[in-house]
């Protein structure tokens, strides 16, 4: 019997025993997910993430591959502060979201970046540091007029 219900996952990666997986998940090869780790429903995690020790990850969030959500802001210390990425997050590539950091329902965050404060809901923000740059609803619509033009 699979220990996560519906859940797809590619080989090699690690998931702790103690991890909790929502239906329809799927982990991409390369990934290590901590202890105490609850990812939501419906979520897309690329390869070669690391999501440590008692993060909480939403329902319906795309992690990109190489991208790395911390608990630990001064290492090794004895006190961890695991991220909360809300619901229908998106996550680029190659990012890194840093301890105690929260990720709004429904925000965007773009490849390369580096979280280093809370991301309000339904935001866009990049960089390094990220820093905010528009709203998800014109974060969409430029993805929509990106899709129109790519398909002519």
């Amino acid at each position: 019997m699979k220990k996560w219900e519906n859940v797809v996952t590619y080989e090699p990666s690690y998931i702790h025993d103690s991890a909790k997986i929502g239906k329809r998940t799927k982990i991409g090869a390369f990934v290590d997910i901590g202890k105490n780790v609850v990812i939501g429903e419906d979520c897309n995690i690329q390869a070669h993430v690391t999501i440590s020790n008692s993060a909480r990850i939403g329902d319906r969030v795309f992690i990109g591959p190489n991208t790395s959500i911390l608990n630990d802001r001064y290492p090794v210390s004895k006190v961890l502060t695991p991220p909360i990425i809300h619901d229908d997050v998106i996550i680029g590539g190659f990012s890194v979201i840093l301890p105690g950091i929260s990720v709004g329902k429904k925000a965007v965050v773009g490849a390369g970046s580096v979280v280093t404060k809370d991301v309000p809901k339904e935001s866009v923000v990049y960089g390094n540091p990220a820093e905010y740059k528009m709203s998800r609803e014109d974060y969409e619509l430029k993805k929509a007029e990106w899709e129109r033009k790519m398909r002519r």
